[in-house]
């Protein structure tokens, strides 16, 4: 009776634990007015299932802590199984102590073409290129796994980019853009080699901070905690120093600006003057949000 007893609790364990993602995943299509709607339904129940369904690494997560993201695909042309579109990426972590979730990855990927037909089958392989469509998937949600990693131990999500940065190597061979560095400054060739690179290593030093030392402690001193998350805007700073207007750095703020806005909008007042004079240097384009920071 107990050898089965303890048979059931691993077969539990291996029901519950696992997957890493809980993703909702859609696909715009308003724009393609001479296809069947059909093809643009069956690949978004094909990528959802896919995404929620796939283990990207070998580690184990409970239900509970799965990461929440989410991706919206939106089709502006489609042919013969050959759709081209942009992929809109985003996820978050929760807060300790609080029932709120603060957004981590905030990207547009305007470069995504793939082919893709009804009876496909989505399978991962970050060691071959079988598919566009799965390479991007995949390569976002290693991306995904790796950020959120970084938020709760320093330097926590070095593997699953290197997973990422293996996927978009491999996937070079595909000719699709976004893959390799001539295709521009914004794209997922960048996006991983740079968040790789000791070059932005303050990026990620960044977000520990900013997240594990400052959000995660808002419950129990909010004072201490505005004062971690100003020390993590001055150590993302370091980045401008040597790459100004970096990638990464609009990355950040394209995920955090209001967010920013809304801590240091209210409860306990902290001297802010040091703070505004870092955000408007390293990210001038959201200073009318700045404005707001009193």
């Amino acid at each position: 009776m107990y050898r089965w007893f303890g048979l059931l609790l691993v077969l539990f364990s291996f029901s519950v634990n696992g997957q890493e993602l809980n993703c909702n995943l859609s696909v715009g299509f308003d724009r393609i007015t001479d296809a069947n709607p059909q093809i643009f339904k069956t690949l978004e129940r094909s990528l959802n299932d896919f995404i929620n369904n796939t283990r990207f690494t070998s580690r184990n997560f409970a239900g509970n802590e799965r990461i929440d993201c989410s991706m919206f695909i939106n089709i502006s042309a489609y042919n013969s199984g050959q759709f081209s579109a942009t992929i809109q990426v985003q996820s978050s972590r929760p807060v300790y102590g609080s029932t709120y979730s603060s957004p981590v990855l905030n990207v547009n990927d305007k470069d995504f073409t793939f082919r893709y037909n009804e009876s496909e089958n989505l399978v991962y392989n970050p060691n071959s290129f079988d598919s566009n469509l799965v390479s991007v998937i995949s390569f976002y949600a290693n991306m995904i796994i790796g950020l959120d990693a970084d938020t709760f131990e320093k330097e926590g999500g070095t593997p699953y980019y290197q997973t990422a940065l293996s996927i978009a190597n491999v996937a070079q061979s595909g000719g699709y853009k976004g893959w390799n560095q001539q295709d521009g400054n914004q794209t997922r060739y960048f996006l991983v080699n740079d968040i790789l690179s000791n070059t932005y290593m303050p990026f990620r030093e960044a977000l520990y901070e900013y997240h594990f030392l400052g959000l995660d402690k808002m419950s129990d001193n909010q004072k201490e905690a505005k004062e971690n998350i100003m020390a993590a805007i001055k150590t993302l700073s370091k980045v401008n120093n040597v790459r100004p207007n970096a990638y990464l750095t609009r990355t950040f703020f394209d995920a955090k600006a209001d967010e920013l806005v809304a801590i240091f909008s209210g409860g306990p007042i902290v001297s802010t003057g040091d703070l505004l004079n870092t955000l408007n240097r390293i990210s001038p384009l959201n200073s009318s949000k700045w404005s707001n920071i009193k």
